[in-house]
């Protein structure tokens, strides 16, 4: 018999070797009466700085002749009998599927919806506009250092997508229950176990890499295909008596390593190579071609590849496909997100505030924060985002002429500082033009306002806490922690870098946040600026089906279509897609 206890504490003197006799009192047995215990979850419980405590909830397995005393269930709301469930199948669709599904982006969510498809036997293609892993984190290091930006190698595109410069945080508000697959699968390509029952889980980023690499290993084994320096310019698209459908991609001209890459693919592995064509489709159909077959135009033209079925796996900064899609009439609209700025403080301040003196614990590690607060008179949000315990402020823009800020931490979380962007939402009625663009346009106005602000050269403009306050441009002299954006940061009032309601909603935020952790609104914290994707500001409409309304075979997905936020929530939204294609279509040989 198996059964789950909830709210088993234990001292931070005490370790994890107390569960078990703690467990079997809760009970009303004896240890040697449990054959098994295991963590299903832990978490801190800091309300009461002088007793710091783990709370954990665990599931036992009984030894077989053993039996709970009766009524402790009945008395314990706290303490379940465990039902195996089993998993049902999931079921084949009958929709036949002749050609190779395509997957846009190899972030979470589409590396996730290309891992399921593998699996199941779909032989996906998946196609990344950046490059892998490697030469990404090399491209990003020379950007930071020298300020040399590669527009399509960056933390925003490449293998692993955002998240791979982040914290690697993985919580989430889903509930969907395909979270427990992805936590699985994050541990079992190298994510330390410990994601599984934590409830604060994080990756870092320099494990995280090695787990995109892994993920790339695993769907390799199972028949899929990555390609980098893919660039997905539009979709290819064919009328049918039911309406609009999708019948391939095509990649932009300067695509290079792309067609050099899909053509030495194909001679080592036999593959069909198809020149442009025409057809009512503005290409080859795909219903001439066999399953494994790619297209391929020369390198001075753009490529086709046909496919029934398109995951849209873009990531929140793919606004030049974004673009193109709306130009071929792809439903979408705007949509609120956030904006601000990034804040730096000493870690050890953080720390003395959540855990009083027990800070610097070895067993509680670094501490966190989440805040969030409402400003009456501005009639906005401010709230705290992608914090980052013992970690960096990094340079993340994606496009020429503009400053992003962004957060990241590797594992270890040592760097003594902590950082958080501190945003404001915003929404259709700021943007500076009406219809889903909007709010890409908007973005890219305080980007470019940041990049002139700290010289034009990609160093950010910073500010202290207490000159942005006082809304007055001073230096950094006075700051408690040295700014940690590279290449560099340059003095600015930050205001200059933000719309006015959000710059005094972001003034009223900090003094509310200072009451609630001390010294966070302390005048030598440091500011650098601009925060502005906390998230995609479109949403790419899709139905029940997890369809485009208006093209059959279009499977917007994850952050970039406006359907996740984070690591978790993509790669579950990555899932839910494949699920929906697997019990949609069946795999055809031609």
């Amino acid at each position: 018999m198996k059964i789950r206890i909830a709210n088993l504490r234990a001292g931070l003197s005490e370790d994890t070797g107390r569960l078990l006799p703690k467990a079997a009192k809760r009970l009303g047995l004896k240890p040697g009466q449990i054959a098994e215990l295991n963590i299903i979850r832990e978490a801190v419980d800091a309300r009461k700085k002088a007793d710091i405590r783990f709370v954990y909830t665990v599931e036992v397995l009984l030894k077989a002749d053993v039996k709970i005393p009766s009524g402790i269930v009945e008395k314990d709301s706290q303490i379940a009998i465990v039902k195996e469930e089993k998993v049902k199948p999931l079921l084949r669709g009958n929709e036949p599927l002749t050609s190779r599904p395509i997957v846009v982006g190899a972030g979470p969510c589409g590396y996730f919806a290309a891992l399921k498809l593998a699996e199941a036997g779909y032989r996906p293609i998946l196609l990344e506009r950046g490059y892998d892993v490697d030469r990404r984190t090399e491209d990003v290091r020379r950007f930071w250092e020298t300020g040399e930006l590669q527009v399509n190698s960056n933390v925003q595109f490449g293998e692993g997508g955002a998240g791979t410069f982040s914290d690697g945080k993985l919580t989430t508000r889903t509930h969907d229950p395909r979270i427990t697959e992805v936590f699985e699968r994050l541990a079992e390509a190298g994510a330390p176990q410990e994601i599984l029952y934590k409830a604060k889980p994080h990756v870092g980023t320099d494990v995280l890499r090695q787990v995109v690499r892994n993920l790339r290993k695993r769907l390799e084994e199972q028949g899929g295909e990555v390609f980098f320096g893919a660039q997905v310019d539009e979709l290819i698209l064919e009328k049918t008596a039911l309406g609009r459908r999708v019948a391939g991609v095509k990649l932009t001209k300067e695509s290079e390593l792309m067609a050099e890459h899909l053509n030495k693919h194909a001679n080592q592995k036999g593959l069909t190579k198809f020149s442009a064509g025409s057809s009512d489709a503005g290409g080859l159909s795909t219903k001439s071609l066999p399953v494994g077959s790619l297209l391929v135009d020369s390198p001075s033209e753009s490529r086709e590849i046909p496919a029934e079925i398109v995951v849209l796996a873009i990531g929140h900064s793919a606004r030049d496909t974004v673009k193109n899609l709306y130009h071929q009439d792809v439903p979408m609209q705007a949509k609120p997100f956030a904006i601000g700025l990034r804040v730096e403080h000493p870690q050890e301040l953080i720390d003395r505030s959540q855990y009083g003196e027990m800070a610097g614990h070895e067993r509680l590690g670094v501490a966190d924060y989440q805040l969030h607060t409402k400003i009456q008179e501005a009639g906005r949000t401010v709230f705290s985002f992608c914090m980052c315990p013992g970690g960096t402020v990094v340079a993340a823009a994606s496009e020429e002429g503009g400053v992003v800020t962004n957060g990241m931490s590797e594992y270890a979380r040592d760097t003594g500082v902590a950082n958080s962007a501190l945003v404001v939402s915003v929404g259709p009625e700021d943007f500076p033009s009406p219809g889903p663009l909007g709010g890409a346009e908007f973005q890219r106005i305080w980007e470019r306002k940041a990049f002139e602000l700290g010289g034009s050269n990609y160093r950010a403009p910073a500010q202290t806490v207490g000159d942005f306050l006082a809304d007055q441009k001073g230096d950094l002299t006075g700051a408690l922690v040295t700014p940690t954006y590279q290449p560099d940061v340059t003095a600015a009032n930050l205001h200059a870098s933000l719309p006015k309601e959000v710059g005094e909603a972001l003034q009223a935020g900090l003094k509310n946040f200072g009451r609630k952790i001390q010294g966070f609104d302390m005048a030598q914290a440091v500011l650098t600026g601009v925060e502005t994707r906390t998230s995609a500001p479109w949403r790419i409409l899709r139905d029940e089906s997890l369809q485009s309304p208006d093209l059959h075979g279009l499977y917007p997905a994850g952050e970039g279509a406006g359907y996740a936020g984070g690591i978790v929530s993509a790669a579950v939204d990555g899932l839910r897609v494949a699920d929906a294609i697997i019990s949609t279509y069946r795999l055809v040989e031609a």
